[in-house]
């Protein structure tokens, strides 16, 4: 029986022969969402892994970091998205235009009911993904100008303290150790040690050459390995690393790898060394640079002051051997004498001078210290004290002699006083009103009352007999 697509267009279908209809019992009806599912489920089974090759299209990252785009060739193509978990561990970014191999299933997206590739991983056709991640850093950083030469700075040309990032498991570090104590042993050494290989190693990087670039005094930075292959030296072809150099606050110094090796490290770098070796005979060769340098200068400044001495020398004596200065060296040693003798006695004239000064500055400071206020005032102050003292003792004497006369009158009063007399024992007899003393016994009758007062209180007494 021949096919369908196999019949010329043109051509009619045969009639097909009448099918009994199939019993309503029978019939099974399916949802949109049921059929879909079983669609799913078959090209699930039977796509399970494929490999597809075309150019990525319509890409597009959503702000949950899965990626979707269009996957498609010279004819047809399929829509195909790629997750957040995969995404991730691809070294390049996808770009609209780019061929690459994806690898995946074909799987179903049921609220549309059209079908799709879920990509695990894809790589570029022919070029590898290191390759290709690392030329589209390398362009992107180069248009921020981070590669410019203008931004590179000069190593210190004495630098004290070198700061290190690498590990301490490789021969990079016992390399560099060994020629900056043999070049310059006075340096001193800030090591942070961090991975240079594997997952983390590039955020290991970054944070130390952050952690070294905050140690105070550190003058320079040398950051690197030995030498791998592309995969083992990948964590200096980073973003992350590549931003840390340019944000170190030193220069920095990149030695990855061997001489052949090139990393995006060593494009920001402010130096590239070809060896860790190589990095530490960069930091040092400043320094004995500068060093020959002074030398020079040194050598140089030598021979030009012997130069000009001798050609002094030269003219002096040639000057001395002509005829118009015979006797220059007699005439030179008395007009010597006559200064001498001039010097002496304008010196005793000095001295003079200052001597008279001297006095009058003396005469005008006592004149001066009989006209001082300060002393006037000391004076006055001292007058002042002693009238104060004075007037004290008069007004004391004065109130001493007030209290005696006070005590001697308060006596003579109390001698006087009925009081007194009453306090050795008497009393005083009065009328019951208080209004006389009763002086007689003829004064009062029997049964009157009378008010006796006592040197303390009184008392009332009824008369009941009279003598």
């Amino acid at each position: 029986m021949s096919d369908l697509f196999d019949l010329p267009f043109e051509d009619e279908e045969p009639e097909a022969a009448p099918v009994a209809p199939t019993p309503v019992a029978a019939r099974r009806v399916l949802t949109v969402t049921e059929l879909t599912v079983r669609v799913r489920d078959l090209l699930e089974a039977q796509f399970a892994e494929v490999l597809v090759e075309g150019e990525l299209s319509n890409c597009k990252a959503w702000n949950t970091g899965h990626l979707y785009f269009t996957l498609k060739d010279g004819s047809s193509q399929i829509r195909a998205v790629i997750f957040r978990s995969s995404l991730r561990y691809l070294k390049f970014k996808p770009v609209d235009g780019l061929r690459v191999v994806a690898r995946g299933r074909v799987s179903v997206y049921e609220p549309k009911g059209e079908y799709q590739l879920v990509c695990e991983y894809m790589e570029p056709q022919g070029l590898g993904a290191l390759q290709l991640a690392f030329d589209q850093l390398k362009k992107r950083l180069q248009d921020e100008g981070l590669f410019d030469a203008a931004r590179k700075r000069p190593l210190p040309a004495l630098p004290r303290r070198i700061g290190i990032v690498t590990s301490l498991d490789g021969a990079a570090i016992r390399d560099i150790i060994k020629i900056l104590q043999r070049r310059h042993a006075n340096a001193h050494l800030v090591i942070r040690p961090t991975r240079v290989q594997g997952e983390g190693a590039a955020l290991d990087v970054a944070r130390g050459l952050r952690a070294v670039g905050r140690v105070k005094g550190v003058d320079v930075v040398i950051v690197g390995r030995g030498g791998g292959s592309i995969e083992d030296l990948w964590a200096f072809n980073e973003e992350i690393v590549a931003r840390a150099i340019v944000q170190c606050p030193v220069p920095v110094i990149s030695a990855v790898g061997h001489e052949s090796d090139v990393t995006i490290a060593d494009f920001v770098a402010d130096l590239r060394a070809p060896t860790p070796s190589a990095a530490a005979e960069l930091v040092v060769a400043a320094t004995a640079d500068f060093a020959s340098r002074i030398d020079r200068l040194r050598d140089r400044l030598r021979a030009a002051a012997r130069g000009r001495i001798q050609g002094l020398s030269r003219r002096v004596h040639a000057a001395d051997g002509r005829p118009a200065f015979a006797g220059f060296r007699g005439r030179v040693a008395m007009r010597g004498r006559y200064a001498g003798d001039l010097s002496h006695a304008l010196e005793r004239l000095l001295r003079a001078a200052l001597v008279s000064r001297e006095r009058h500055r003396q005469l005008l400071e006592r004149q001066l210290a009989t006209f001082d206020l300060g002393r006037r005032l000391g004076q006055i102050r001292t007058r002042l004290v002693a009238s104060t003292g004075q007037l004290t003792g008069a007004a004391r004497e004065r109130q001493h002699r007030a209290r005696a006369q006070f005590a001697n009158v308060a006596g003579r009063l109390e001698t006087l006083s009925p009081l007194a007399v009453l306090g050795r024992g008497y009393a005083v007899c009065w009328t019951e009103d208080r209004a006389t003393v009763v002086r007689a016994a003829t004064d009062v009758a029997v049964g009157d009352t009378v008010r006796v007062t006592l040197s303390r209180g009184e008392i009332a007494a009824k008369v009941s007999g009279t003598e």
